[in-house]
């Protein structure tokens, strides 16, 4: 017995979305939860940058020249006794410059930094002068 238009079931028109939208809001979750993962880079504090230079008369500058020669502020030291002489200039209670002519190499620099910090410096400076007018 064949049953005809009128009395049968008829074709399904409706699409049914509920897995569709399921579907889309799993992929909108993992993309929300993975998205800080994927932004690249180290987390930098940036410096504050003052309208106004410091004053380097507050506080103990240590100088170190072109030829290597290791200045706590007016006094010249031998670098084996930097630590002993922050420890007399009472580097550990007041801010501390640190100057170095620009041919002093970098590593050199970094040592005196490393120095400094064990001697129980806090508050640490670096001095520079700013550029030629027309320079960036």
């Amino acid at each position: 017995m064949m049953v005809g238009r009128a009395g049968g079931r008829r074709p399904m028109a409706e699409i049914n979305v509920t897995p569709f939208v399921d579907v889309v809001l799993v992929l909108l979750i993992i993309f929300m939860v993975t998205a800080p993962f994927l932004q690249g880079g180290l987390e930098i504090d940036l410096p504050k940058v003052s309208s106004s230079g410091l004053d380097v008369h507050e506080g103990l500058v240590v100088s170190v020249r072109s030829d290597m020669t290791l200045a706590v502020g007016e006094t010249v030291v031998n670098p084996d006794r930097f630590e002993d002489a922050l420890a007399s200039a009472g580097a550990d209670k007041r801010a501390v410059f640190l100057k170095a002519d620009q041919s002093v190499p970098y590593g050199t620099i970094v040592q005196y930094i490393a120095r400094m910090r064990r001697a129980g410096v806090v508050q640490l400076g670096l001095v520079t002068e700013p550029p030629p007018k027309g320079r960036p």
